[in-house]
This record gives C-alpha cells, sequence and structure tokens, in this order.
C-alpha cells in the first residue's frame, strides 16, 4: 500500500468511524490518557512516585488516611488543607560576619480543624543555629523550636512542629490553664497544631476552639560565614489533602493514578499488539497450509484454549519473582488464542482467491503468499481484535496484583487496590482509596471496548446494521 493510497483509506476510515459515536467517546478518552502520560511530570505534584512509591519516608509529610481537599466544599465544618507555601518575606541583618536572617511565611486559617503539623524546610551547607516561632492573631508570640541544623551539600532538612515543639507547646498550655486541668491532661495525646491554633484561655486543652485569622510563621536563621541556606519553604500538613487524599501510609493517591495510567497502556498494549500478531499470523498459516498440518495446529490452538489464564499467572507469579514482564509474558502466551477462529475462517476464503491462485501459479512461496497478500487483507481486523484485548490485559493485571502476586516495583491501579485491600480502606471508610483506581480501570476497559466495536462495526459492512 503506498502513500496516496494509505492516505485515502485513512481519510475514508476516519469519515465512517466519526458517524459511531460510542467511537468518539473511546477514542477521546484515549487522547486523555495519552496526554496525561506525556504531561505526568506536570500533573502531579511529587515528581519521584514512580521511584519511590514503596519508600514511606518519602511520603513521611503527607497527612495519613487524608479525605480530598473538595471534600470540605460538602460540609459545614471545614478542615485546614495540605499546602506548601514558597513565598515569604526575608529581613536581613549582618554583625562580625555573621547574617541574621529572618524569613516570616504568612499562613492564613479559616477553618474549624487545624492542620496537623507545620514543617520547615530548607538546604544548604554548614552548621546553621536557627529558631521557629509563630505570630498568632491575637498579638501572642510562641517560640516553637530552637535548635541547630548540620547541613549537608545536596540535603534537605526538615524539622517538625509535631514532633520537636512538644515541650514548648506544653509549657505554652500550662500558662493558660489551672494546674487541676493539666493533671488530667494526657501529654502523649496532646496535638500541639490544635493548641498553637486554638483560642487561648481556661479550657483550650480540654476543648480547644479555633482561632481563625492570620498567622505567620518566622524562621530565624543565624547563617556563619562557612555557612550557606537556600531553598527555604514551609509544608502544612492539613487534615485533607491533594485532589484524591491520601492512603494509610500517607502515600498521595493522584500521584499514583495517574503514573499507573503509563502502565496500563503499556501492559494493555503491549499484550494485545503482540498476541493478536501472533494469533492472525497462525491463524492464516493453519487455513493456507491445510491438510494434517492444519489438524495439528488446531489441536495445539484447542489445548492453548482449554487452559485458564488466571490459576497459571497466579502460579507463575508464585514460583518466580513478580514482575510485569513476567505477567505480560504469559498473558500473550494465552491470548494469541482469542483471534485465531475467525481469521481462519477469514483465511480459508482468501485462499480461494484468484490472486492467490496466481501468485502460487507464478512460484511465489507460502511465506511470500501469507506476508504479502494474506496478512495485509486481515490488518484491519486485527486492530479491531487488539482494542478489544486491552480491556482483559489491564483487568488480568489488576486481579493479579489484587492477590498480592503484581510488580511491587511500579505503581499500578491494582498495587494500589492492593494497599486499600491490606489497609482495610473499606472497613475504615476510606472510599477515595479505593473508587478512583476501580473507576480508572473501567474507564481503560470502556475506551478501548468503544474504539474496538466501532472499528468493527465499520470494517466488517454486515455489523453496520446493528
Amino acid at each position: 500500500m503506498n502513500g496516496g493510497r494509505l492516505l485515502y483509506w485513512l481519510k475514508d476510515f476516519w469519515s465512517e468511524f466519526r458517524k459511531v459515536k460510542s467511537g468518539l467517546v473511546g477514542l477521546a478518552f484515549l487522547l486523555l490518557f495519552l496526554l496525561s502520560v506525556v504531561l505526568e511530570p506536570l500533573l502531579i505534584p511529587f515528581p519521584e512516585t514512580n521511584k519511590r512509591w514503596s519508600d514511606i519516608t518519602y511520603w513521611d509529610e503527607n497527612p495519613r488516611s487524608a479525605p480530598p481537599f473538595w471534600t470540605n466544599w460538602f460540609t459545614g465544618k471545614k478542615s485546614a488543607v495540605t499546602e506548601r507555601i514558597r513565598s515569604f518575606k526575608a529581613e536581613e541583618r549582618q554583625s562580625d560576619g555573621v547574617t541574621l536572617r529572618n524569613l516570616t511565611f504568612p499562613y492564613e486559617d479559616s477553618f474549624e480543624y487545624p492542620p496537623y503539623d507545620l514543617i520547615v524546610h530548607f538546604s544548604g551547607k554548614g552548621s546553621v543555629p536557627f529558631l521557629v516561632a509563630l505570630q498568632r492573631p491575637d498579638g501572642e508570640a510562641l517560640e516553637l523550636i530552637r535548635a541547630q541544623a548540620d547541613l549537608t551539600e545536596g540535603e534537605d532538612f526538615h524539622v517538625s512542629v509535631d514532633k520537636e515543639a512538644r515541650d514548648a507547646v506544653m509549657e505554652y498550655v500550662r500558662s493558660k490553664e489551672s494546674e487541676e486541668a493539666m493533671s488530667r491532661l494526657n501529654r502523649s495525646a496532646l496535638v500541639p497544631t490544635e493548641m498553637i491554633f486554638a483560642e487561648a484561655g481556661p479550657g483550650m486543652a480540654a476543648k480547644p476552639i479555633a482561632l481563625k485569622g492570620n498567622y505567620r510563621v518566622i524562621v530565624t536563621l543565624m547563617i556563619l560565614p562557612d555557612a550557606e541556606v537556600k531553598d527555604p519553604f514551609l509544608v502544612v500538613s492539613g487534615r485533607v489533602s491533594g485532589i484524591l487524599g491520601t492512603d494509610s501510609s500517607k502515600r498521595d493517591i493522584w500521584s499514583g493514578i495517574v503514573a499507573g495510567v503509563k502502565w496500563a497502556l503499556l501492559i494493555g498494549l503491549l499484550t494485545a499488539f503482540v498476541s493478536v500478531s501472533v494469533g492472525v499470523v497462525y491463524g492464516i498459516m493453519s487455513a493456507y497450509l491445510g491438510g494434517w498440518k492444519d489438524s495439528l495446529m488446531q489441536r495445539i490452538f484447542e489445548l492453548f484454549i482449554s487452559v485458564p489464564l488466571l490459576p497459571i499467572l497466579i502460579v507463575m507469579s508464585a514460583v518466580f519473582k513478580p514482575s510485569i514482564w513476567t505477567i505480560i509474558v504469559m498473558m500473550c502466551a494465552f491470548f494469541w488464542v482469542r483471534p485465531v477462529k475467525t481469521v481462519r475462517s477469514m483465511a480459508l476464503q482468501i485462499k480461494e482467491e484468484t490472486y492467490i491462485e496466481a501468485s502460487r501459479a507464478l512460484g511465489a512461496g507460502s511465506g511470500r503468499i501469507i506476508f504479502r497478500h494474506m496478512v495485509p487483507l486481515l490488518i484491519p481486523y486485527a486492530f479491531a481484535v487488539m482494542a478489544l484485548d486491552v480491556p482483559s490485559a489491564v483487568v488480568y493485571e489488576a486481579t493479579v496484583s489484587l492477590i498480592g502476586l503484581g510488580d511491587a516495583t511500579i505503581v499500578t491501579w491494582g498495587q494500589i487496590l492492593r494497599g486499600a485491600l491490606t489497609g482495610g480502606a473499606v472497613l475504615g471508610g476510606l472510599w477515595w482509596w479505593v473508587v478512583p483506581p476501580g473507576i480508572m480501570i473501567a474507564l481503560m476497559g470502556m475506551t478501548f471496548a468503544f474504539v474496538g466495536f466501532a472499528m468493527d462495526k465499520i470494517l466488517h459492512p454486515k455489523l453496520r446494521t446493528r
């Protein structure tokens, strides 16, 4: 097929395809999936999601099991939202070669439920004494943390108010509460942010009332001549977080969902392409060769089609180290049988065509006739079957991952569901951990099913009257 004929065929195909509304819907979703793969670095807030999904330390600053931020829209009492504050006001003064730098981070608290934690970040080199204080809307100033940071070039240093400011917060509460109230206070159960974001006065420890207004987190750095500080920012670990919330390991589910798109496409498209290609060639060869060769090939086909794939996948994943490539190879080894019967019946008709007889009479070999004359005629059908095979591959991978035999080194929707299963998401009511990956698997299946049905309808004229 030369370039002109190919272009004409594509135009003709598109003119028919756009008449099938379900096909256009599937194509639109497919383009969205492909676009999300291309724009993944811009879409996910955690750039190392693919490498460090299983590294719990990478997610440590997120709140645990936090709902999505938009759940605030449906509740009367709002919860603090997780955010990173990079804007600050800097003031410096120098004395005897020592730089005293004040960094003021503004934070507006308009929530009934305060954040879980405030985490100060900066990097650089050398030893840097620092002080973290909080200026409240009521005019009170609290000194929370006084310590020294030993900075190593290229590494990030962070300090948490929840972990490091408990003593300072206890002293602040003690100055407001009676001795009787302090004796009943369980220090281990004290949440520092609930106290520093509450109205000051008696009873604040037992029943804190949110003090709304403009807060300022002030970080004072003492920078010696041989030291350096750069890239400071403040993390507010809220009670709601991200587009799709977090799981019990504090991982951002939105980042996992977006990172899983490319793996779903890879698993589905690669498995479908390899298996359908093998099945189409196998079916054509069986029909063309005929005789005992056809009978033998059909017996092999019947053997493979009678073996259930899922138990084989489970056994192979249990015996060998779980790997996404092992799963893809196993699916290809059994998916190839799907188009064989239909392709064989089509090839039996093509085999009797005049030009096939002419090619054979002119001395063309079996390989040339199969691959130059018969295979090109069945390529459109192969594309339709590939589109319909993609959902099956994605669901099989999700099933294997769900039972704990998937590849834990990558981020797939099945792995996210596996985490939800083991993490008690259903019992804990963490619907944002279960529903999104399930919807994405369904959308991926629907996308290729719509495209496949549309192609099937166009490429087989008898089906246009459905």
